[in-house]
């Protein structure tokens, strides 16, 4: 078959290496110019992420690119230490920067792919046969199936399923990642492990992570009207939401105005009744995100899997896989349903950030916690599909 994917950060490349290795014609769009770089750390949790990355034979790859674990000390303005969130916590078993992720699958499917970056998806006409698609230098093809892999604000999900107001709830948070704070980070005294910091306002949070990791900023807010692509306005709103705050926020937002990579975005959550709709179908954050949720890359790398495997399965029928790929992912996706990392990361009251940091002095409550994300991270039966990558 010929299939488009739009997007080329991570479910993108990721459905690429399993359709092109079953032998189909895949091209991935990007509305970047190129494979994008930076960008916070994610992570991947138990046997079930494992075992998929194992399949792709990508899991040493990964282990070669892993950040140190990173143990995130909660400190108050004077810095003293009120909490201790573990690695495992907040890294999962293993932990990587997207961009260095996100490059690795490029390279990885790039010989058997066609990547085409700068020209994004403008229009989707579904036909008995196939899906027309026009782009955006004006170019027009028709393609067997088109995915949508291009995130939570996805232009597929758009275009075949409706508005993006239909589909994605803001949770009253946003969040900016912001350069790479090299140096600034403190080693821990166990070995292969490193501190970062957090700091706590009600309603914001201001944290220097691991090393080579970006300057994070959380803040409670209703909507805001900006710019996505206007980093000078983005750095204005963060500039603004942080003014007169403690600690060492006046050292970080004199750095973020130096800052090149920076990214600024609301905290949100996708509701979808079905992954799939006639020819198209949505994988990773462009149908189950949560943003900062923590199981976000692992349901993008496990619904590739899942969306491959079934169209191998079903031998091409796609409205067969399709069914089946809606029926394991709704039930594997169900963490991204509900829950905000908003409130845990910047509660909005002084009573609400002790008991967040009590959570981590209680040892009963972390295992409890610990259990819990365990439990989703590995909750499903994972097939064992019939045609493997080649």
């Amino acid at each position: 078959m010929k299939v488009l994917i739009s997007g080329a950060s991570i479910a993108g490349p990721a459905v690429a290496f399993w359709l092109a290795g079953q032998g189909h014609q895949v091209t991935v769009v990007e509305q970047a110019a190129t494979v994008r770089a930076g960008g916070q750390a994610v992570d991947f949790k138990g046997a079930t992420h494992r075992t998929v990355l194992e399949r792709m034979n990508c899991w040493d790859d990964v282990l070669r690119i892993r950040t140190a674990p990173t143990d995130q000390h909660v400190v108050d303005a004077d810095g003293r230490l009120r909490a201790v969130i573990p690695a495992e916590f907040i890294g999962g078993d293993l932990e990587v920067l997207r961009g260095d992720l996100g490059r690795l699958l490029y390279e990885r499917t790039r010989d058997r792919v066609e990547y085409v970056f700068g020209d994004p998806i403008e229009t989707l006409t579904e036909r008995a046969d196939g899906v027309d698609v026009r782009f955006r230098g004006g170019t027009a093809s028709r393609f067997d199936l088109v995915v949508g892999a291009d995130g939570i604000h996805s232009a597929v999900r758009r275009l075949a399923f409706g508005p993006e107001a239909d589909h994605v709830r803001h949770l009253g948070y946003y969040y900016a990642v912001a350069g790479r704070a090299d140096g600034v980070v403190a080693q821990s005294s166990s070995p292969g492990r490193a501190i970062g910091y957090w700091f706590n306002e009600p309603g914001r949070l201001a944290a220097i992570g691991g090393p080579k990791a970006p300057d994070l900023y959380v803040f409670a807010s209703d909507g805001i009207r900006y710019d996505r692509g206007d980093v000078e306005q983005g750095k204005e709103i963060v500039g603004r939401a942080y003014a007169g705050g403690g600690w060492r926020i006046p050292e970080m937002l004199d750095r973020l105005a130096e800052q090149d990579e920076f990214y600024l975005d609301g905290i949100s959550r996708v509701r979808m009744d079905g992954y799939t709709r006639g020819r198209v179908v949505l994988v990773g954050d462009s149908a189950y995100g949560n943003t900062l949720g923590g199981f976000g890359t692992g349901l993008a790398i496990v619904g590739a899997y899942v969306l491959a495997g079934e169209l191998a399965a079903a031998g091409g029928d796609h409205q067969r896989a399709f069914a089946r790929y809606d029926t394991l992912m709704r039930r594997y996706a169900k963490v991204a349903r509900s829950g905000s990392a908003g409130p845990f990361m910047a509660p909005r009251s002084p009573a609400r950030l002790r008991l967040r940091n009590l959570m981590f002095t209680n040892r009963l409550a972390y295992r409890t916690m610990m259990r819990m994300t365990n439990a989703f991270a590995t909750d499903i039966d994972l097939p064992e599909y019939p045609v493997p990558a080649r």
